[in-house]
């Protein structure tokens, strides 16, 4: 069995370790051989958080290198741009088309790239781009973006049934945010 390869960015605080932590479990509980790498850059000051998932028969390394994503999913899209060197030919990018203003746009150093996600799809990147942040507030919390993008990322992942996703979410959330997680990744999925 082949290696894939999921990178998961944001910015920090938006949920990307829980989306790695979830997903790591899924993918055990489904018998594959997981390692899940987290590297937060400047995440507590609301910089780049990036994790790696690697997943398949036997893995060696957590780490990805450029050209080897199979999927990136994107809490943000300055963050999908910025990792899109990663992305392997034919790789998938899912993400939210929320845009959070890095350090060097909030001083006013630089603007915020115009037309980014038109400029993602130029580069010939097949790209899943929803509102995620919309549909985590239908969903109950702002929070629960992490959610909704594993909601729309299981979309792709065929051979892994509806109740394997909902047995991860049972045990990797908490039990009072179950119901408003659950809620949040359907609503990706059936985006």
């Amino acid at each position: 069995m082949t290696t894939k390869n999921i990178m998961i960015v944001g910015v920090g605080g938006q949920g990307s370790v829980l989306a790695s932590k979830l997903l790591g479990h899924l993918l055990t509980a489904r018998g594959y051989d997981v390692k899940v790498s987290e590297v937060h850059g400047m995440s507590q000051r609301g910089g780049s958080v990036v994790t790696y998932v690697r997943y398949g028969g036997k893995v060696y390394s957590p780490v990805i290198d450029k050209g080897q994503a199979d999927f990136i999913v994107s809490f943000e899209l300055l963050e999908a741009a910025r990792c899109l060197s990663y992305l392997a030919p034919g790789g998938q990018i899912v993400t939210s088309t929320q845009q959070i203003d890095p350090m060097p746009v909030l001083t006013g150093v630089m603007d915020y790239p115009e037309n980014l996600l038109d400029e993602i799809r130029k580069s010939g990147a097949k790209v899943d781009a929803l509102d995620c942040l919309k549909l985590a507030e239908t969903a109950g919390s702002p929070k629960a973006v992490n959610l909704v993008l594993l909601g729309r990322l299981s979309h792709y992942f065929t051979d892994i049934p509806q109740e394997a996703w909902q047995e991860a979410i049972t045990a990797c959330v908490p039990a009072k945010f179950a119901d408003l997680n659950r809620k949040a990744f359907e609503l990706g999925r059936n985006a």
